[in-house]
């Protein structure tokens, strides 16, 4: 049986509340001399260039050797990585390049990168997300920094644990469709990669053992292996935390009313990513969190409207109405709109919304009065800032931003041939 994680005395996690120190690269030598090798751009914004095909992915002389070595930011040590799905600098390649090709949808309009762009920290910025056939989403796209230490793998379901079995949902999901592969079209999807002029190559290399590896099994394990990379650890605050620059006395302020409690931010987000699900390979959290935090009481009954009730919709018990995962605040800046439906537009109405204890709909189908919810979590109502805490608050939240993250060229789209 895995011990559960304990956030208040977990090691680990309390080396989140001083803070991850220097970043350093974040693959083995291998992968990272692959990666350079290659000529990258950014994704585009919106809907545009991160939509855009990758019409064959560039080819690059074998790395010496497809052995996976982590080094890792300080306060962060190896993440959960399934024996059946092992890194390797092949796999990575392969999985950066299925991540951001549209061929991979059932209709050849949509990536992964479409809801995941990087240059927003790997969310798409819209309230709720969009699939490939153009059906709304109930939940806001959640952003992919660090992912690989997740406990869970989206807002309200305990049982995802991993992210192989996580990509079911977009890859083969009705309702809603998301890349909308099907039984109809999932062989013609295969057959575009397998017809490329690199994949076969890539995927062999990836899964050398297998006489025919282009399989919808090695594309799932593939493009989870590149999101394991996805690590985002070189904020202001982390290279203050390390010694190498200061942050300015309001962000100073901000941190410290963070890692207080007045404003209790980091008993749920408090962990090296900012949230309160954090496992490692060492220290797998068994009994991962999730909390009401007050955004509906509908007809004062505590109820939260359908299809986004939380893990009550996993477990029909009373009390998991509203309960919703914490999500990392890495990168929050870039990441609006907010909360599992978008519902709250910038970082300053965030900070309103908890100072008020929760919120208050007055009208309409949702009206309820949120801050009485009886399933709220009661650390919200304890919550007290003034306007200048808020602000102080807001400048420090800014010093989460990873700007090499969002445009570090080993994350980007492979330039097409």
């Amino acid at each position: 049986m895995l011990d559960a994680i304990d956030n208040e005395n977990c090691v680990e996690c309390q080396a989140g509340t001083t803070g991850a120190a220097r970043r350093r690269p974040h693959a083995g030598w291998a992968v990272a001399a692959l990666l350079a090798a290659l000529a990258l751009q950014a994704c585009g914004g919106g809907g545009g260039s991160s939509s855009a095909s990758v019409d064959s992915p560039q080819e690059t002389a074998p790395p010496e050797s497809n052995e996976w070595r982590w080094d890792l930011p300080t306060g962060f040590s190896e993440p959960v990585v399934p024996a059946d799905n092992p890194m390797s600098a092949a796999k990575v390649q392969l999985g950066r390049s299925l991540f951001h090709d549209v061929r991979l949808s059932g209709n050849g309009t949509q990536s992964c990168a479409s809801c995941h762009a990087q240059e927003s920290a790997f969310t798409d910025n819209r309230a709720l997300a969009r699939g490939s056939t153009g059906e709304v989403h109930p939940r806001n796209a959640q952003p992919l920094a660090n992912v690989a230490w997740n406990t869970t793998l989206t807002w309200a379901n305990p049982n995802e644990r991993t992210l192989e079995h996580q990509m079911l949902t977009p890859l083969f999901g009705t309702n809603p469709v998301e890349l909308g592969v099907n039984d109809g079209n999932r062989a013609e999807v295969l057959e575009r990669l397998a017809s490329d002029a690199s994949y076969p190559r890539l995927f062999k290399s990836a899964f050398p053992a297998q006489d025919d590896p282009v399989n919808w099994d090695n594309i799932i394990k593939a493009i989870a292996a590149f999101e394991r990379t996805l690590i985002s650890a070189d904020s202001r605050y982390d290279r203050s935390a390390a010694g190498q620059e200061s942050l300015t006395e309001q962000e100073a302020r901000g941190m410290r009313l963070f890692f207080g409690d007045q404003a209790k931010c980091s008993q749920c987000h408090g962990s090296p990513n900012f949230n309160d699900q954090f496992s490692t390979a060492a220290h797998l959290q068994t009994a991962p969190a999730f909390h009401n935090t007050g955004l509906f009481n509908m007809n004062g009954t505590g109820g939260y409207p359908e299809p986004n009730r939380g893990v009550f919709e996993i477990t029909g018990i009373a009390q998991d109405m509203g309960a919703f995962r914490a999500a990392s605040l890495r990168n929050i800046e870039l990441t609006a709109p907010y909360m599992h439906d978008g519902s709250i537009g910038t970082l300053q109405a965030v900070l309103d919304f908890y100072a008020d204890g929760g919120r208050n709909v007055g009208n309409g189908l949702y009206a309820g009065d949120g801050r009485l919810n009886p399933y709220k979590d009661p650390r919200i109502s304890q919550i007290s800032l003034s306007d200048q805490d808020k602000a102080d608050l807001l400048a420090f939240l800014k010093t989460l931003t990873d700007t090499g993250f969002v445009t570090n060229p080993a994350f980007a789209a492979p330039d097409a041939d």
